[in-house]
This record gives C-alpha cells, structure tokens and sequence, in this order.
C-alpha cells in the first residue's frame, strides 16, 4: 500500500518513478519538466508509520510458537523475517523499489508518525547544508486489523465494542467522533502519500503546486503512556508552535482537522486542547472536521490521511458537481456538549469553499506516550 500511494503521488507531483521493480535500471526519477531534471539523489523519503510490518511479524511468531512449531528446524521461517519487521528496513524497501538516493528515514511516533515525518521533511527541505534534499516523498502508512491488535486496543478500552445486531445500528456508524453516543474508534488502515520541493525547484520545474506546508510543531506531555495531561497545555503549545513556526497569527487558520478518534476523552481533550490554543472566540469560528468518522482510525498514517482529505476537498475543482468543500464529520448526531465537544466540526454534510480564497488549515494528531503533533498548510488558489 506505501508503495502504491507513493507511486500515486511521484505521479501527480510529475517525479516518475520507474516502471520495473529492478531499482538497478533506475537511475533518475524524470520530472515532467525537461528544463531540470532532479536527479535521484536529491530526492528523500520518508516512511511514517506505528506498527511497520506487524501483520507479517505476528504470522513468523506463530510459525516459531505456533502448535506446529519445530524448535529443531527453521521451516517457514522467512528469510525476511528481520528485515520485514523492522521499521527502517520498510522505509529502505521503498527508496530501493522507488529508486531514491536521497536520505530514506522512519518515524515511528504512533498517531503522530507521518504528522511527525512530515515536520521532520520540511526542516530537511530548508536547511542548506551540502548534501540537503531538494525534494521528500513521505508516506504514513499502517496495516494492522488483526484479531491479536484489535484484542489489545479492546483490553485498552479505545475501540468500539457496540453489539450492532442487538442495537440495530449499522456498522458504519460506529466511528463517530464529538457524537453523544460514540464509544471508541473503529481500527482502520491504508497508505497516504505527498511529495515535498522546495520553492525554488517548483518553480524551475513550472509545476503547479497543491498546497504549502508552512508550519510544525510537536510537544510531550511527559505525562501517561496513554492518556494525555487534562489540561491539555501541550497539546495548545504544539498548534501555537507551528503557527509560530508559519509565521501565522492563531486567527489566520480556517479549517481544522481535529485527531477526532471518537473515543470520550480523545474528542473532549482536543476541543479543550483547541479553545485553550486559539481562544474561546476563534476556537468557535474554526471549520472544523475529522475524516475519521469515515475512513476509522489509520493509526501512523493518521496525520497523511488528513492532509490528504483536507487538501483534495479545499482544492477540489470539479466544476460540474462542487468546487472547493471542507470534509464532513459523519455519523454526528447529536454532539456531546455536555462533554465538552461544543465547537464546529461540520457535521453530516460538506460545507462550500469559496474556490478563490487561499485556505489556512491545520491538522492536528494526539498519540500513545503523550505525544502531540501539528502541521500548519495553506492551498493555492483554485478555480473551479
């Protein structure tokens, strides 16, 4: 899935990456601009994900613990068995199938993984040391539904457990963030993917961007390994830190795409998070979304997904349907105000975008071991 999706993207940014699987035959990624040609070596990656190669890890554990185990002998064993499991190497499978010499890193920070890569890119993509990138490929990606990771996150109390059958709800109601009734996220998974230039190549290549990743920031808690600090101070400092970081005043972003997990004191945390950040006023003003209540919960790959939906929707030009929209929160019946979640977060239906306006966004993650992660991105301006 990590490949596809950054295939996908090389594509749309005009950096073909090669056909064949034999990185031996590639030598450059060719833009679609003959006036430069961006040599593979100045092109980075970077994997962010939580659980890397779980699911092929898990079934080699059952191969060497498994009733049919043989201690004396290796069969079924992989041969790959190190090298799948182990973070860093996925992000080295990908420079290698994609043909990228440039710096191949992982980031492995939970929900915040690809939110993190993503910050960590942009600083990349500014420094002007000898040898810096002039463009990144970064990947969040996770595939971990399974019933071992699935018996965890019920044991933690963070999934939904509703018996459907007896409630006569459907199943792809469960995930509903900010809702009265919402009992914890649905396990999700899939691969997200963007490319990174700096301004200058961009401009030399005579592409047209989607968006600008302006600003990052990223605090800790030092709190739980679960839980974060109710009050939820660091949280507020990691979005003032990438509005600073944008050189953005707090009132200057739009939209927000909230962690949005649907569990109580995910959704309750984060709005408070929110308000103590940008202001009761301003906080009330906030476009607010999560693209959870209909994709689940993708765990690392969370902060990709959400630049993803929220960039495709702010940019979207399809002048024979709608133009520009921000994301609806599905499945939001009746937000729990009494709880705390008492902002805008654009329930059921999208909500048009004046296809003129340069959108301001921020997308915001929350993840295991008090770890707080934001990005702060801007559209060009679009005409349907």
């Amino acid at each position: 899935m990590a490949l596809a999706a950054a295939r996908e993207a090389m594509s749309n940014a005009g950096l073909f990456p090669q056909t064949t699987d034999d990185a031996t035959e590639a030598k450059k990624v060719q833009p679609n601009c003959q006036s430069l040609n961006i040599d593979s070596e100045s092109i980075g990656l970077i994997l962010g994900t939580g659980a890397g190669g779980i699911d092929f890890t898990l079934d080699q554990a059952l191969h060497a613990y498994g009733p049919d185990a043989d201690p004396s002998s290796l069969r079924g064993i992989s041969l790959w068995t190190i090298t799948n499991a182990t973070h860093g190497n996925l992000a080295g499978e990908l420079s290698i199938r994609l043909g990228l010499r440039g710096p191949s890193l992982c980031m492995s920070t939970g929900c915040a993984s690809s939110s993190d890569a993503m910050g960590y890119a942009l600083e990349l993509l500014r420094s002007e040391r000898p040898g810096a990138p002039s463009a990144m490929v970064i990947i969040g990606a996770d595939a971990h539904v399974r019933w071992e990771t699935l018996a965890g996150m019920e044991l933690l109390k963070v999934i939904s457990i509703t018996d459907y059958r007896n409630n006569c709800r459907m199943p792809a109601s469960a995930s509903r963030p900010f809702d009265v009734k919402r009992d914890g996220f649905v396990l999700g998974e899939g691969a997200w993917a963007v490319v990174l230039e700096r301004e200058c190549v961009v401009h030399k290549r005579g592409v047209k961007p989607i968006g600008e990743l302006m600003g990052y920031g990223a605090t800790c808690d030092a709190f739980h390994r679960v839980r974060p600090n109710p009050d939820m101070a660091e949280s507020a400092r990691a979005m003032r830190s990438a509005c600073d970081d944008a050189s953005l005043n707090m009132q200057d972003v739009q939209f927000f795409h909230y962690h949005g997990t649907s569990t109580r004191l995910n959704d309750e945390s984060e709005s408070r998070a929110v308000k103590l950040a940008f202001g009761e006023s301003h906080a009330h003003r906030l476009i607010g979304h999560s693209v959870k209540s209909m994709i689940g919960h993708p765990q690392g790959a969370s902060g990709a997904a959400s630049v993803v939906a929220t960039l495709a929707s702010l940019t979207n030009a399809d002048s024979d349907r709608r133009g520009p929209f921000s994301l609806p929160t599905i499945n939001l019946d009746e937000p729990d105000v009494a709880g705390g979640c008492d902002l805008e977060y654009t329930p059921f239906s999208p909500r048009p975008v004046d296809p003129q306006d340069n959108s301001t966004f921020m997308v915001n993650c929350l993840a295991f071991g008090a770890k707080n992660s934001a990005l702060v991105m801007r559209t060009t301006p679009v005409r349907a």
